[in-house]
């Protein structure tokens, strides 16, 4: 899936062809586009129940929040999955899929899915369809995502705690429990990480820094490329003050309770929490991957309501339209567009006219209030002459 591509979802009178008939319709659409442009795919949209015109217009103001709503979304799972796959695009790629297939070939192939969507439903019944599902896939990916993100959170906490310095790494492994004094009404061990700059000043300073230390009790236990671990021992009713002066000295003092069966206990709970993260990480990955496929197919819906909507309010009844789906390039995108204001730009009345030169002008006057009051800029966009929405799915 290129990140290049971008789709219009076009539709026209079929009144654009001499004979009023829909294939030529189609086929005046693309000679339109032309090769040069984009390749043009017919994209069929039922007939829906059409109510009255205010309800119209208040349906294409919901679908366009509704369309925005579901591209955010579609965003929202991608980078989702770009997280559990640590970044790898390609392996992100594989994964964003429609029904197992390439997202154009469901555009192109596109039918509405009358059995989730009954097309005979009223189009208000069909949007709040559309809005719940939406909402849910949203809710579903966030939450799943989170207890990934949890569950590798704490695998990385348990794992600093093996492979850190001995400021901050777990002791269960390191400090025999035979050095520290237990059970003891009036002594306690302290376990002091050093930095090795600051051993010999440890050393001449540790029995003064506060009240009744322990003489010569300071201990080395281990030491690793950038600490020295001690035991120092001092009476229970000084260590307070001990501990205090020793991060005034820039000295960390360590916690440490011997446990019976604590290195036991500590490697069972990294299998643990490693277990659990394979098992929410995959969890994660085949949520994300159907949570994309219904988000974009949700997508596609709305935007084919959107513009069905649009054609009712844009062309009137009886209903006689084509709507053609336009594979064009970031690059060739605005020029698709001006090649179809070229032929297609008298469908907008006065709102477009042309220049000496005969290019198509836009007159802003005349596409202000009243193109907004009929719902034609409902999502803020540029006024066409025609029906035309531009999207693009990464």
């Amino acid at each position: 899936m290129s990140k290049n591509i971008k789709y219009l979802l076009v539709s026209l009178p079929t009144s654009i062809s001499k004979t009023n008939d829909h294939d030529e319709a189609l086929t005046a659409l693309r000679s339109a586009v032309t090769t040069d442009y984009g390749s043009v795919f017919p994209f069929e949209i039922p007939e829906f129940k059409i109510g009255t015109l205010d309800a119209l217009v208040q349906q294409a103001d919901e679908l366009a929040k509704l369309e925005s709503g579901c591209e955010a979304v579609v965003g929202k799972i991608g980078d989702s999955l770009k997280g559990i796959l640590d970044g790898d695009e390609n392996a992100v790629a594989q994964q964003k899929t429609v029904n197992d297939k390439p997202a154009e070939q469901y555009l192109k192939s596109f039918h509405w899915n009358k059995v989730k969507y009954r097309a005979d439903k009223p189009i208000g019944e069909l949007i709040s369809t559309l809005q719940k599902e939406v909402t849910s896939i949203d809710n579903q990916i966030r939450e799943k995502y989170n207890s990934y993100n949890q569950v590798k959170t704490n695998l990385a906490t348990l794992q600093r705690k093996q492979t850190g310095n001995l400021s901050n790494k777990s002791l269960t492994s390191v400090v025999d429990p035979s050095l520290i004094i237990q059970n003891s009404d009036y002594l306690e061990t302290h376990l002091v990480a050093v930095p090795k700059t600051f051993t010999k000043d440890f050393i001449k300073t540790y029995e003064t820094i506060s009240p009744m230390v322990v003489p010569r009790s300071a201990f080395q236990v281990a030491t690793d490329d950038e600490f020295v671990l001690y035991t120092v021992t001092t009476f229970k009713k000084h260590s307070q003050e001990f501990t205090h002066k020793c991060r005034e000295s820039k000295w960390t003092p360590r916690d440490f309770k011997f446990q019976e069966g604590g290195r036991e206990e500590e490697r069972q709970e990294i299998e643990k929490v490693e277990k659990d993260q394979k098992k929410v990480w995959g969890e994660a990955l085949r949520l994300g991957r159907t949570a994309w496929s219904e988000a974009v197919m949700a997508w596609v819906h709305v935007l084919t309501l959107r513009v069905f909507v649009e054609t009712v309010l844009r062309y009137g009844l009886p209903l006689q339209f084509v709507c053609g789906l336009v594979r064009t390039t970031g690059k060739l995108v605005k020029k698709a567009r001006a090649s179809l204001d070229v032929s297609y730009s008298y469908l907008g009345g006065n709102a477009f006219g042309r220049d000496k030169k005969g290019r198509v002008t836009k007159d802003d006057s005349a596409t202000s209030a009243d193109m907004q009051a009929a719902g034609h800029l409902g999502d803020g966009g540029e006024y066409s002459a025609y029906v035309c929405y531009e999207f693009e799915i990464q």
